[in-house]
């Protein structure tokens, strides 16, 4: 009498590739704050000669002129600064003046107020 054995016979399946699902890549983070328009204004009388002066121009009476657009006594003009914290007064027909507008300021060597605008 023969005996067969009896083999069982696995099939292996080939084995399938692994999808690997797509990266996402990283996203890059926003640079500090950028430079930002900023509008300074004041009122004064028709006529005046009203200048801007901070520590971004390096307190100068007359580098930035501001301009009444409408006749109406309201100057203002608009700069790019970069973020942080500015010092500024109205130069208005050569006297110096804090930001009547603005309820930040600091005290500054000459015993008087500078106005402090906060960027970014």
């Amino acid at each position: 009498m023969k005996i067969k054995a009896k083999e069982q016979i696995k099939k292996v399946e080939a084995a399938k590739p692994v999808v690997k699902a797509p990266v996402a890549k990283p996203v890059a983070k926003k640079p500090a704050s950028k430079a930002q328009r900023v509008v300074f204004s004041v009122r004064a009388e028709v006529g005046s000669k009203v200048f801007l002066a901070g520590s971004f121009n390096n307190w100068d009476p007359t580098a930035k002129a501001m301009i009444d657009k409408s006749n109406d006594g309201l100057y203002s003009v608009t700069l790019t600064l970069e973020p942080g914290i500015h010092q500024y007064k109205f130069v208005i027909d050569g006297t110096w003046c804090a930001d009547p507008e603005c309820a930040d300021w600091i005290q500054n060597d000459h015993g008087t107020l500078n106005s402090v605008k906060h960027v970014g």
